[in-house]
């Protein structure tokens, strides 16, 4: 094996445990809600710490990428994991929840910070095809975490064995990492000054705003999937397994249909049918939810690695911290909206009950309201990106 595909190893292991948490944490978000005595707006405020610690980390170690280099930030990763599942581990509730999920968003962040222009540096010549092929492991390393989850719940084991498991592929990528020879930036713009003026241009202002919404678009109903199709008479977790297999291996055949349809195309259909997704999610129950949630895998499984593809490729100047803030920017909205979906479960299920709607019928009713809002999130997409699409050819030189 050469370097450049054990880089691109190691960078794989290390967004699989990324995804793990993720995946995992909905699993266990409703036990922690009993165990601590906590309401859906306080464990909104519990997740938005692990969507709070990746952007932080994204900005800061975006901006000293070119100083640190991919090796001691993933070093810094290593670190955040391991502290934070430890912590989590030992969580006596809501402060001591906040802290470790934010260590734990904060070592997700580094992982992307380092890992995206790393892959880009080492693969210049199919920069968007490769940054695909990794974040394949985004979604693999959900499904792997929500099948784990859902084996362990089922067997009786609690959430503190369930948060120990990813100790391990953590410990694996943090040797990898400390063994392994990184070579230096050579192919990405590296000069820090010229990566802050080009954040300036219009186009790269305009995808920060699509970023944010592209993100909630596809976190948002994965975050909270236990908690609003609990009582639709589908598994949580197998809705997540089956929804982010799907994107894995839509990811990993992403390349031909990117050059088919060019990243914008390919932004504007999922925006489309995102939105036709979380519609049928908010309607669906029984053995339909697993048909709605093939249709919301197939409009959101794009979303992330073409945006940091594009700017890779449209906004080459903005180097490193390019990619950084645009998936800083991207997690940092999900951590200011989970709350706010946190409140709007809390007001939907209280107008449930004032209805006369008990148990089971009012938590149906209550995930079923809260996604049809959600669906305001890739309806504002579809405008957008028809924008884009529209305008593409003013811009499209660039990506030469």
């Amino acid at each position: 094996m050469n370097n450049n595909s054990k880089l691109f190893n190691i960078s794989c292991i290390a967004l699989i445990v990324t995804a793990m948490t993720f995946a995992i944490r909905a699993g266990i978000l409703g036990e922690l809600g009993s165990i601590f005595n906590l309401n859906d707006t306080e464990l909104g405020w519990v997740n938005s710490m692990a969507f709070l610690g990746f952007p932080v980390a994204m900005m800061v170690l975006g901006l000293l990428y070119n100083i640190l280099g991919a090796k001691k930030i993933l070093a810094l990763a290593f670190i955040g994991h391991l502290l934070g599942l430890v912590l989590t581990i030992y969580a006596s509730g809501f402060w001591s929840l906040l802290i470790s999920t934010f260590l734990i968003g904060f070592a997700n962040g580094a992982v992307e910070a380092a890992c995206n222009p790393l892959i880009a540096d080492t693969y210049p010549d199919k920069k968007t095809t490769m940054l695909n092929r990794f974040h394949v492991w985004f979604p693999g390393g959900i499904v792997i975490g929500a099948l784990v989850s859902n084996f362990m719940t089922s067997m009786g084991l609690g959430w503190q064995l369930q948060i120990a498991v990813m100790i391990v592929p953590t410990i694996i990528y943090g040797y990898l990492v400390f063994t392994s020879t990184f070579p230096a930036t050579q192919n990405i713009e590296s000069s820090t000054s010229t990566n802050i003026t080009a954040l300036l241009s219009p186009l790269y202002l305009f995808m920060i705003v699509c970023m944010t919404l592209t993100a909630i678009s596809e976190f948002g109903p994965q975050q909270w999937v236990g908690r609003l199709l609990g009582e639709s008479g589908a598994s949580p977790m197998i809705i997540l397994a089956l929804g982010t297999g799907l994107m894995a291996v839509g990811r990993y055949f992403a390349g031909p249909v990117i050059h088919a349809l060019n990243p914008i195309g390919v932004l504007l259909f999922s925006a489309i049918t995102a939105t036709i997704g979380i519609y049928l999610l908010s309607i669906a129950t029984g053995s339909m939810v697993y048909l709605a949630t093939i249709v919301f895998a197939c409009g959101v499984m794009y979303f992330w690695p073409t945006m940091v593809g594009f700017i890779g490729e449209y906004q080459p100047k903005t180097g490193a911290l390019g990619m950084s803030l645009i998936g800083g920017a991207g997690m940092f909205s999900v951590s200011i909206w989970n709350p706010v979906i946190g409140g709007w479960i809390d007001t939907n299920r209280e107008a449930a009950i004032a209805m006369g709607q008990m148990g089971e019928t009012a938590e149906l009713a209550t995930g079923q309201a809260t996604l049809q809002s959600m669906t305001l999130f890739p309806l504002t997409l579809v405008v957008l990106f028809a924008g884009l699409y529209m305008l593409r050819k003013n811009f499209a030189h660039k990506h030469n």
